[in-house]
């Protein structure tokens, strides 16, 4: 025996690398190979299978960037290989250290019936165990040439992100295409020898175990004649039997294994590749699971499941059978496996609501838990939206990643706004794509936080994002590693077996109150602000055309447009996918999701119409039509009136230079350089920007992060800062004022307006951008002294410290909020809304001169241009809006946040429309009106309690009501809810600070 560990350690490396790998396969036969390109998108099966090919050898470039060519591969197998196992060997010019991201393929049979994907790590095709010999082989591969767009480092601004830019030069070299003689004892062996030499290499050097393994692959390798591995490779096993079948200590950690393929849904590829992708990925596992029996794959994402379903009939026949087996686990209850901090309160509630409804429909089955493992932080709003929705459990990953602070626990209790405390895994494995290498293994045992109380963790395994999932060198090592001596133990589970083991072995975990902040990717809550805008105002359209075409329903008749909702709340839930929502997508992603964001405001707009139009009725009474959740100048939420006059607001000239804006409530003064140097609130006479300071200031960084180009934005930035004081105009505008600004290659159009009769300065703001790696803000710099402040998110609002004492609040220097961010003072504070951005920063200073006061500032994060996956990310013109609100308390906040986003629509008609839902309390907001999805013509009403306090209220209906249930998300009543009576259409509500409630009520 070789005392020297290293040498031991080389040697293994070698002999795998050169002798023995190579030895899989020791005889080869070339296949003929033909090929046809697709013209354009992608073609069906059908015509891929019965287009005429052109020969190709191997070593020729194919495939143009993100085009389609059909291989054709045929041979016949040697005479001599009967009674072997043959497989085809079918390398496209896979690069292995990058499965997911590059050419990948399907393969057919001539009937069309699919076989398996190809992948980087998984290239073959079985083609007879044993073989017969003379068979005929005859094989068609769809592959894909997608691109290679992540390098990983340096990112590199690239024109191959979008079809229409990506030119036409060949992207793959055809390298192998071959029939092999597959030897398994030799496969085998290098299963035994990965596995033994990973796992030494992870124990202690004084362990005796290290040297116990060291001295079996050592006296392996001597068994092993490296000119004939083949005829000794059993011999060589013989010498490990011993050293594999040591069990592991009783006290081990215990790993459940899950097959897994992260595939997201849309990122470096569109989407039309993802349902690809799906496709080769789901043919591949079931073929896996007819392979090896106690394999249990998972996979998330009901929009992916039901793009299998439409466009590959063929794989779907095969998956469902694999889940009537119990093998094939539909996972996660979502729609996709969404972003969690920007989606607003119902778009969160639907994800839950088409997932879960989607896997009930298709299976029978409903989903224990939350499945987002690669989700950037998770809103404090999440908790109570996954009970309501009926489940219990929540797995991510990406926490992981933070930078600054390693978060304290892998298993836990996540307490929400509500108090609602959702059961949490995080794996600590650390990766979502687990290979059952040893040093994954060794690193979940030693990096569990939880030892002592629990023992059990989760490794999802597998490749993703179309690497072809969960590959048999997998299984075959998880099966060594089911109870080996110094390794954690692993057994394949389903995530509701895992989950259960977890929560009975841990029923008191620690608890972790509020959001769970990713300390990476801050500016995905900034990037491409046209899908971030799109994402907005569709929420809210679909919001108004539900109440609307529910309300005409009711009231008129009007046809309830079901399947036209349905479709499009889909396609709204798909584009908040965690690489579509966030702007860290391609080009050609953004590109269609603006096309897609027009098309549905179109649609939802035409039903608005319809619907007010219907209730209107014929007349020329002007009427305005209110769907914010408050009254509004006279007009109830939810219904229509002759709108009130108004005074106007008076515009003076400022003695200083620049504009006064004064409506009786506030007094607005703008200087001669388009900035707000004053908004002070009359009644309580009190100024609102901190001395000194100027608000509506713009603020240009530079922004070249470390890496993840669309994705982060790292604390040096704040390094430097241009403001932008410059005006080339300030004039009055109407009622307003009106500045313009150039800078750089951009320009700045903003129109600052006092409404009469509101406490509210309106920002709008029109940018023409054309920079590159620059960081636009809009600075708001207050009077005001909070160690705290508000920022709404699903269901309510959450607060976040404006101080850094540690480490954790320093971190958080880029956060995300909805329509309002606010800050008081004990009787007075300020809130600040807006119609479509996201991130924001919130800091203090003292004032080291005048009164020494405390000066907060609240900043949001209008544009970026970073210029990795997408070159030209967000040039050309934006328009936003905000609006400044002094003396506003939590409550003030709420309601102006809503009427930003849901302007008043005017028409004429009949005369006034009654809501068909009423409350009395400003505290309840209601966040849907709706027909029952069943069909069955009940109304349904979700609202919650959005001040953070405890409130009573009633709910009226505008018509008779036979009865009143409480229900879950999915409408279906809570059995152990009681239900509330109604009494003249009256419901009377008590409600906890931030509960959500859907009550469901049934018509006379």
């Amino acid at each position: 025996m070789h005392d020297d560990r290293s040498l031991v350690e080389a040697r293994l490396k070698r002999v795998l690398d050169e002798r023995v790998r190579p030895a899989v396969y020791p005889e080869s036969v070339p296949l003929e190979v033909a090929v046809w390109h697709a013209p354009g998108e992608p073609v069906p099966v059908a015509e891929g299978l019965a287009a005429e090919p052109e020969p190709i050898e191997v070593g020729a470039r194919w495939g143009a960037p993100w085009g389609t060519s059909w291989f054709r591969v045929t041979g016949t197998v040697p005479e001599a290989w009967a009674g072997r196992t043959v497989e085809a060997i079918l390398d496209l010019g896979f690069d292995e250290n990058m499965p997911g991201f590059q050419c990948e393929g399907l393969v057919y049979r001539p009937d069309g019936t699919p076989v398996k994907g190809l992948n980087p790590r998984n290239q073959w095709v079985r083609i007879g165990a044993p073989a017969e010999g003379g068979e005929q082989v005859r094989l068609h591969v769809e592959a894909a040439s997608n691109p290679v767009i992540l390098d990983y480092h340096p990112f590199l601004p690239t024109q191959l992100g979008d079809k229409e830019t990506a030119g036409s030069d060949p992207q793959y070299t055809l390298t192998r295409m071959e029939l092999s003689v597959f030897d398994e004892t030799v496969w085998q062996l290098v299963i035994d020898l990965e596995v033994l030499g990973e796992l030494m290499a992870e124990l202690p050097v004084e362990s005796a175990r290290r040297w116990e393994i060291l001295r079996a692959v050592d006296e392996a390798l001597d068994a092993l004649d490296l000119q004939d591995v083949n005829a000794t490779a059993t011999e060589a096993r013989s010498r490990l039997t011993d050293v594999l079948a040591t069990p592991a200590a009783p006290s081990a950690h215990r790993i459940s294994a899950l097959g897994h393929a992260h595939i997201d849904s849309a990122w470096l590829w569109p989407l039309r590749e993802t349902v690809r992708k799906v496709a080769r990925t789901t043919s591949n596992m079931t073929a896996l699971l007819d392979d090896e029996p106690e394999f249990v794959f998972a996979m998330s994402q009901a929009q992916q499941w039901a793009w299998v379903r439409d466009h590959r009939p063929e794989v779907w026949a095969r998956v469902k059978k694999a889940v009537a087996d119990g093998r094939f686990v539909p996972a996660g209850g979502m729609w996709v496996e969404s972003d969690t901090n920007m989606p607003g309160s119902e778009a969160m509630a639907r994800q839950f609501v088409h997932g879960k409804r989607f896997f009930l429909d298709e299976f029978g089955i409903e989903n224990d838990e939350a499945w987002l493992p690669d989700t950037f932080g998770f809103a404090a709003g999440l908790p109570q939206i996954i009970k309501a929705a009926g489940s219990k459990y929540l797995l991510t990953q990406k926490i992981s990643w933070s930078q600054t602070n390693k978060f304290p626990h892998h298993t836990f209790r996540w307490e929400g706004i509500d108090g609602t405390r959702i059961f949490t895994h995080f794996p600590p494995v650390d990766t979502y794509n687990c290979s059952m290498k040893g040093g994954e293994i060794a690193h979940a045992a030693r990096n569990f936080k939880d030892k002592g109380v629990a023992r059990h963790s989760l490794a999802p395994t597998g490749w993703g994002d179309g690497g072809g999932g969960t590959t048999r060198e997998m299984v075959a090592k998880a099966a060594r590693l089911r109870d080996l001596e110094g390794s954690a133990t692993v057994t394949w589970e389903t995530p509701r077996a895992f989950f259960e083991k977890a929560a009975a072995e841990y029923p008191e975990p620690p608890v972790w109150v509020g959001e769970l902040y990713l300390e990476l990717h801050r500016a995905t809550l900034t990037s491409q602000a046209r899908t971030k805008q799109g994402n907005r105002r569709s929420e809210h359209l679909l919001r108004e055309a539900e109440l609307w075409a529910a309300t005409a329903a009711v009231r008129t008749g009007f046809p309830y447009p079901y399947e036209d909702l349905d479709r499009i709340w889909k396609t709204v839930l798909l584009h908040q996918f965690h690489d579509i929502l966030p702007g860290s997508s391609i080009a050609w992603v953004h590109r269609e999701a603006r096309q897609t964001y027009e098309r549905v405001a179109g649609e939802l707009n035409a039903i608005i119409e319809a619907a007010q139009h219907a209730l209107a009725g014929a007349g020329d009474t002007p009427l305005v039509f209110n769907a914010a959740p408050h009254t509004r100048a006279g007009v109830p939420a939810g219904g229509a009136r002759t709108p009130a006059g108004q005074d106007r607001t008076a515009l003076t000239v400022r003695a200083a230079g620049g504009h006064v804006l004064d409506n009786g409530l506030l007094r607005v003064e703008i200087d001669a350089r388009g900035l707000v140097v004053s908004a002070y609130d009359i009644e309580a006479d009190r100024e609102t920007v901190a001395p000194g300071r100027a608000a509506n200031l713009l603020q240009l960084h530079p922004d070249f992060p470390n890496m993840w180009d669309a994705w982060d934005v790292d604390a040096f930035y704040r390094n430097t800062v241009t403001d932008l004081t410059d005006a080339d105009e300030v004039a009055p505008d109407g009622d307003g004022v009106r500045i313009v600004r150039t800078f750089g290659a951009s320009r700045v159009t903003q129109v600052l307006s006092l409404a009469p009769g509101e406490r509210r300065l309106v920002v709008d703001t029109e940018v023409d951008w054309h920079e590159t790696e620059k960081f636009l803000k809009l600075a708001f710099p207050l009077d005001v002294h909070a160690i705290r402040y508000a920022s709404e998110t699903q269901f309510g609002h959450f607060h976040r410290p404006t101080h850094t004492n540690t480490s954790w609040e320093a971190a958080k220097f880029e956060a995300c909020n909805h329509r309002f961010v606010h800050l008081e003072e004990p009787g007075w504070g300020v809130a600040i809304v807006n119609d479509s951005t996201y991130g924001h920063d919130v800091t203090r200073t003292v004032r080291t001169d005048g009164d020494g006061g405390t000066t907060t500032t609240v900043r949001v994060s209008l544009l970026r241009a970073p210029r990795f996956p997408d070159p030209e990310t967000d040039q050309g013109v934006h328009r936003f809006r905000h609006a400044l609100v002094p003396g506003a308390g939590i409550g003030d906040a709420v309601r102006e946040g809503w009427r930003i986003n849901v302007p008043e629509r005017r028409l004429s008609g009949a005369g006034e429309v009654v809501p068909l839902v009423t409350c009395d309390q400003d505290a309840v907001v209601v966040t849907a009106v709706k027909l029952a999805d069943d069909g069955s013509g009940d109304v349904v009403v979700r609202f919650h309690e959005a001040f953070g306090g405890r409130a009573r209220a009633t709910l009226t209906a505008g018509f008779e009501v036979a009865g009143v249930a409480v229900t879950d998300l999915l409408e279906r009543p809570l059995a152990d809810a009681a239900a509330p009576r109604a009494r003249d259409g009256r419901i009377a509500l008590r409600l906890r600070p931030f509960e959500l409630v859907t009550l469901r009520l049934r018509r006379a």
